[in-house]
């Protein structure tokens, strides 16, 4: 930018020879013809590098017009050379400092000397509103960063408080989920009495007295004796389930797996014969686990296996045991290791899409009528293995069968005894 210079003084050929002097610097000019006018000027500009002022003018001299001028905050930071003829002693010449004064140069002028002094004058100006921009830039930066502190107290002290309602709100979760499973069990257990009942008094409606009912009558009473039955199972389910939840995690034992199965397949034995079942168990490992929960998994497993069978198509079923190197896990667990059993069968399957939606509670794939269940056993599977650090998952295609893997966090001393 050209610096701006003011230059003040009653004659015309004098305000000619300091432009004629100095223009070739580049500066840029702005002339008033006595102390009241250049008073006028920086009334609307105040932005001038330096201020060339004779002394000795009609109305105002230089003194008091530099005396108004400084009188303004907002233009004492501009530098005043007086240009004077005369050489008023020192007395005057302290006087023109004190009113603000920062140089003399005396008539007749010597060019060199006086764009020597305007440039160094005016140099200094530039560095001073280059300091001044700076410091706007670092107050700007000072206060974006006074407000980015700020705003980080004030996202700490949110994070702070929503992490204690988020720790309130589970402790609560917690505790209401206790109730609903007290609840779960209680309600559970007080209508399997009045259930006993309704399939007692049924059945002996069927043995005494079915000759006396019509084929209607006869149909609504197995409808009766079904949905009885049916209650029983799904109150037995929920018992589980509640006993699954409630079950405390500090008895877990060093549990031989395949005798664990063994037993599973002697509970199973009557569906297995029915369906006749070929299941097939590989070598299993020890594992440190709670051998009620584990064999209750398998007990579904192996159960839906049997179960979910295609019509005149005998169930084969493969368990087997893998160790891999690394396990990528759908949870943000961090073990170094995980032992996999997969239960595979021929089964009827059912569409990839549905595999996670299959351990939800109560839900179904076919309906009650065409394969018996209650929708809880596969989401009991997943609270066990949630107990164990572990996860379920299951691969499958409809009417190719399915791939259930159930897999366990392997912790040290479960390593000792694999190896």
């Amino acid at each position: 930018m050209q610096q701006k210079i003011l230059l003040v003084d009653d004659r015309e050929d004098n305000l000619f020879s300091m432009e004629t002097i100095l223009e070739a610097d580049g500066y840029q000019f702005v002339k008033a013809n006595s102390g009241r006018q250049a008073l006028k000027i920086l009334l609307s500009e105040f932005d001038f590098a330096l201020i060339l002022m004779d002394v000795k003018m009609p109305n105002l001299n230089g003194f008091e017009t530099a005396a108004l001028i400084y009188e303004r905050d907002k233009l004492k930071h501009i530098p005043i050379i007086f240009i004077t003829a005369n050489n008023y002693g020192e007395e005057n010449i302290f006087k023109g400092y004190r009113t603000g004064a920062v140089d003399y140069i005396y008539k007749p002028v010597n060019s060199e000397l006086l764009r020597a002094k305007v440039t160094v004058f005016v140099e200094l100006y530039r560095k001073k509103q280059q300091l001044l921009v700076q410091e706007e830039k670092l107050k700007t930066i000072n206060r974006n960063l006074e407000n980015e502190i700020k705003e980080r107290k004030n996202s700490e002290e949110k994070i702070i408080e929503l992490n204690k309602q988020l720790l309130n709100n589970i402790d609560r979760l917690e505790t209401a989920n206790k109730e609903l499973d007290r609840f779960a069990f209680m309600a559970s257990h007080d209508m399997q009495e009045p259930l006993r009942k309704i399939r007692t008094f049924s059945d002996l409606l069927s043995l005494k007295h079915s000759s006396q009912l019509d084929n209607e009558g006869l149909s609504k009473l197995k409808t009766i004796q079904r949905a009885a039955e049916r209650m029983q199972e799904l109150i037995k389910d929920i018992l589980i389930f509640s006993k699954v939840s409630n079950e405390k995690e500090n008895l877990f034992l060093n549990t031989n797996i395949n005798q664990l199965v063994t037993e599973v397949l002697e509970d199973l034995d009557a569906p297995i014969k029915d369906k006749k079942a070929q299941v097939t168990v590989g070598l299993l490992p020890n594992l440190i686990v709670n051998p009620v929960l584990i064999k209750s998994l398998f007990l579904n497993l192996i159960g839906n296996a049997i179960k979910y069978s295609k019509k005149d198509v005998p169930p084969f079923i493969q368990i087997t045991a893998e160790i891999p190197q690394s396990t990528p896990l759908p949870t943000n667990k961090k073990v170094n290791k995980f032992c996999r059993i997969i239960i595979k069968d021929n089964g009827i399957g059912f569409e990839q899409k549905y595999a996670k939606d299959i351990f939800d509670m109560f839900k179904r794939l076919h309906v009650h009528t065409e394969y018996e269940g209650t929708g809880i056993g596969l989401a009991l599977c997943k609270q066990v293995m949630d107990k164990h650090d572990g996860f379920i998952s299951a691969v499958s295609t409809e009417n190719e069968g399915a791939t259930f893997i159930v897999s366990f966090p392997l912790k040290e001393e479960s390593k000792e005894i694999l190896n």
